[in-house]
């Protein structure tokens, strides 16, 4: 009950937050978004454009793990998961406040979840990643980021969802990590205290899920080697 209030203030903090107490809207906000969008990035910060590109791998890395824990919820997690395309943490919270912890999987994968599952998304969006790191990084203007920041609602409010996203990462991965066996308690703080690229290396390392008829196919094997 306290790790659901805690999410659900923390919802409702952060609302509040960007609705009322951050900078105000810029007038060429929807046409910088909308430039952001079409790839018409001539002019735009490299920063903004990393960033914004980013924070559409975030719902991805979330969905890696999201899909397998709504298996076992009372609530669908697809909805949170599609609507932290548009708005990250921010929709991401009232699942995490809603669910309860799950460490098992049963049944088979989907398509879907067998795509989630694979290491090839993961290794596809760690690269997609470095090249929007180095890009920002490399040739973005952090004082104008930074005045961008302290003046535009948009860009001072997608950086606060990217660090919630950040924050939020390891509410799943322990039952995620549970699922697949994995009970290495420094891999899970490594991975949760490295921002971005720990949740990144750990969609391409971890095993993947077992569906229920592979279990039963291995534990005569592990009776007869035992």
């Amino acid at each position: 009950m306290n790790r659901k209030l805690g999410f659900g203030l923390l919802w409702v903090s952060v609302a509040v937050y960007a609705f009322f107490f951050a900078p105000p809207n810029q007038p060429d906000t929807f046409e910088l978004i909308k430039n952001l969008s079409t790839g018409n990035w001539d002019g735009i910060n490299p920063l903004v454009i990393a960033l914004f590109n980013i924070m559409g791998i975030w719902p991805m890395i979330y969905s890696g793990l999201i899909f397998s824990d709504g298996r076992e919820q009372k609530i669908p997690a697809w909805p949170f998961s599609v609507g932290s395309f548009g708005v990250g943490a921010f929709a991401l919270l009232p699942y995490l406040a809603l669910r309860e912890a799950n460490q098992k999987f049963t049944g088979s994968k989907d398509i879907v979840l067998k795509i989630l599952d694979s290491r090839w998304l993961g290794v596809a969006l760690t690269l997609g990643t470095l090249v929007l790191l180095s890009f920002g990084l490399l040739k973005g203007d952090w004082a104008d980021f930074i005045q961008q920041w302290q003046s535009s609602r948009f860009i001072h409010v997608m950086s606060l969802d990217f660090c919630l996203l950040c924050l939020l990462f390891p509410a799943l991965l322990g039952d995620d990590m549970a699922r697949r066996g994995m009970k290495n308690s420094s891999l899970f703080w490594v991975v949760a205290l490295v921002p971005l690229i720990g949740p990144l290396l750990y969609l391409c390392l971890r095993p993947p899920l077992l569906e229920s008829g592979q279990e039963a196919v291995s534990s005569p094997q592990q009776s007869t080697a035992s």
